[in-house]
This record gives structure tokens, sequence and C-alpha cells, in this order.
């Protein structure tokens, strides 16, 4: 009989508690810990006005602005296990996001495995003998600045990736005298009243901010390299190829062309941060590819650090499952790990498939998006779990699509699920 193992989970975020909502089903298996930094579950999803650093000096966590729509409809948000209120509309506000996953974390009675105020400052393996391995952890109270050490025989690292701003180092950008901020630290667009504005990046986050911007900023630059936004913006936008360098007054882009912007708005990603894993955890960051981690969860050399959502481009609460549920079967031992020899291969034969036949930039090696499918389908058989149901992906890609040529009012529609199959578009009157 497998005898208790020790799991500390680190972060109570929308992945921590997922993590921790599927190790409570096995408690003759697995004694759990979650360390959250902050006073409450949640994770990014928690809004605040505050920006740079909090009361405890630490950077501020969350990304919200104010007022943040979800850009997916709660019909696919939700965990497989508790559905969003049907009350709501199709598309949500982030409170309404931080207040469901305060109800997942009641549902599932996840507190008492949750330390609030709890800061892990060290993750650190040690070698026991020939064939156990275990981790040293060190905390603290934020609020004390106490430490304590404890060790576990399993970790689950679920600290989220929207929290350390990427902001590239454009020339001349310690010259330009206007506003820079990073996405991160945006949260009104009255600040930007009738002003020209630079939004550098054209992803998720800087295509719903300029809509959030328009109504009050003169004119916005949306600077990027991607292809042309096809969808209809607001007429004071204007697309451009992307930044190259600043002046002390104009932004200059890649066809020569200039503007002379009262604020520079960065929506180009955030760094990942694993600064308490030792030098010992041999983990490697390189231009955000995260290595060695199978299947981009675990750990080749180290099989009992997993980690949770790296990805990026997902249907977050659903990723997080099948992610969670594949860790779970892996140290259960429902699912044999191949050797590490086989894992190390499978992230290089991924990794070349991405940047060659898949013709991906390095830095998207582990973006998901339109093969998230069939990743999902690939955790989850090995794991013996249950399928995602088909409606779920269906709706997921329809979403894309919609988006794609009506980017400035989907977030008016809805949409009801009438089995695990089929779903129907309906139009929301909630606006």
């Amino acid at each position: 009989m497998m005898s208790k193992r020790r799991v500390a989970v680190i972060g109570a975020g929308a992945a921590g508690l997922c993590a921790a909502r599927h190790l409570s089903d096995h408690p003759h298996l697995f004694d759990v810990v979650v360390y959250e930094k902050a006073d409450r579950v949640g994770g990014t999803w928690v809004y605040t006005e505050n920006v740079g650093l909090d009361q405890y000096g630490l950077p501020t966590h969350s990304s919200m602005y104010k007022s943040l729509k979800t850009n997916l409809p709660k019909e696919i948000m939700a965990y497989p296990d508790l559905p969003f209120d049907d009350g709501l509309p199709s598309f949500i506000m982030h409170t309404d996001v931080s207040d469901y996953l305060q109800q997942y974390s009641d549902h599932f009675q996840l507190h008492r495995f949750i330390q609030i105020y709890t800061l892990v400052e060290l993750v650190k393996p040690i070698q026991t003998s020939d064939d156990l391995m275990t981790w040293e952890i060190t905390v603290s109270d934020i609020r004390t600045k106490q430490q304590t050490s404890s060790v576990f025989d399993l970790v689950m690292v679920c600290n989220g990736h929207y929290a350390i701003p990427n902001i590239p180092d454009l020339p001349g950008r310690d010259k330009f005298k206007g506003l820079q901020l990073h996405s991160h630290n945006y949260r009104h667009p009255e600040v930007f009243k009738d002003q020209t504005i630079v939004m550098i990046g054209a992803g998720s986050s800087g295509l719903d901010i300029i809509l959030d911007l328009a109504p009050h900023a003169k004119s916005i630059y949306l600077s990027h390299w991607k292809d042309r936004v096809v969808a209809p913006l607001p007429d004071n936008i204007k697309q451009t190829k992307e930044v190259v360098s600043f002046t002390q007054e104009d932004a200059v882009f890649a066809d020569g062309e200039r503007c002379e912007p009262d604020a520079i708005i960065y929506c180009t990603g955030y760094n990942f941060d694993f600064s308490f894993l030792t030098p010992e955890c041999q983990l490697k960051v390189e231009d955000k590819r995260v290595m060695p981690l199978y299947k981009h969860i675990l750990h080749t050399t180290y099989p009992s650090l997993a980690f949770i959502g790296i990805t990026q481009k997902v249907l977050p609460f659903t990723h997080f499952t099948a992610q969670v549920k594949f860790v779970l079967a892996s140290w259960i031992g429902t699912y044999q790990l191949p050797s590490q020899t086989e894992m190390d291969q499978s992230i290089e034969d991924d990794y070349q498939w991405r940047t060659t036949t898949m013709n991906m930039p390095h830095r998207y090696a582990h973006s998901m998006g339109s093969i998230m499918r069939d990743y999902h389908k690939d955790l989850l058989e090995m794991a013996k779990e249950e399928q995602v149901k088909p409606f779920v992906m269906d709706l997921y890609e329809e979403m894309y699509k919609i988006r794609r040529v009506n980017l400035m009012h989907y977030k008016t529609l809805g949409f009801k699920v009438l089995d695990d199959q089929n779903f129907e578009l309906v139009q929301d009157d909630a606006e």
C-alpha cells in the first residue's frame, strides 16, 4: 500500500485551487498544504487599485483593470465540476470570476489546506537516499517576516505568470519624456482623456485595453508585428508597424513613420518568476521556454516537481484540470512515466515540431491555441480520466472566429449550452 505523502502547492489562484481540489480527493494518499502570499484566494483575479509594491513591499500580483470582462464566455470558463451562476451573462466581470473562485474554494472546503499571508522563499531538493528525494520549502509570514521550513515529498508550482511585466528594451526608451507603463499597471481609461497613446502589442490584453481607452483617448496607435487586425475598430485607432525606437518626443515605427504620443502602454506579456527555486532544482528558463518539463508540466529530472499553467493561449480552468489530473495519475501510478531519456526526447520533439513544422518562434514553446484540444485529449487519456466535453473546445474555437471579425461587440453576445455536444448563440441584453 502506498504511504501517505506530503504535497506543497505554491499559490492559491485558479491553478492552485484546482490542484488542491483534486489532491483532496485522495486523503489517504496525500497531506496537502497550499501556500498563498495574499490574504485571500484568487490570484490575478483579485482586483486592486494598487500598482507597484503592496503594503508588505511585494510586487502587486493582479493584472486586472477596473472594467475588465472575460474574453471567453462563462459557459466554458468554469471548472468542469462547478458551473458559474446561470443568471450571469456569458461575458462576466473580473469580480464575478473572483467571487466564483471563492465559491469553488468554499464548495470543496479548500480553505482547510490554505495558509494565507505566506510567501514561499526557497524550494530546495534534498536527496535522502539513492532512490528517494524530498523538498525543503522555506516560507515567511509576510506580516511578521518570520520564516519556517518544512519537508515535502511532492511540489506543485501554481504561481501564475501574469505578475512580472516584460518590457522590451527598445532604443531610446529611457529618453522618452512621456508616460510609460505596462498593462499590468493599467487600471482606468479616464487617466488618458484626450491623449495620444501608442499601444505596443496586439494580443488579447492589447486589443481589450484599446477598446477600453477609445472613448476617452484622442487617438491610439496600435503598434504590432502581427497580421493586421481585420475586425472593425473605433475611428480613433490606427494600426501601425512595431515600434523600433524612441526619441524624447517621438515613437518611431518600423516603416519610418513617427508619432508624438503622450503615453506608451506596453502589452508585451510577462516573465516567469521561479526565483524561489534554488539552482539545485535544475530549472532553466530561456526566452519564455521552461526546461525540462515533460508535457509542459513535469520536471524530467525530478518528476515530484510539477508546474501547472505555464502554458499560454489556453482555456484556463479546463486546462488546469487536465494538467492536474495528469500529474496525479503519474504520482499515484495510474500512469507510468517514460524514462527520463524518453521524456527529454519528447520535449525536444515537441519543440522541433513547433519551431520547424509549425514555424512558431522560440518564445511560443508553451503556446497552445489550436493544439490545445489534442493536448487535453493526450493528457486525459494517459491519466485514464474523462475527456473534456466536446462543446467546450468547439465553443472555444468558435470564439476565436467571432473575435476575429467582431472585436468591438462580441462581449454583448450570449451562449446557451444545449448538451455535452452542442451550444447555441443567443443575443445577450445584459449591456
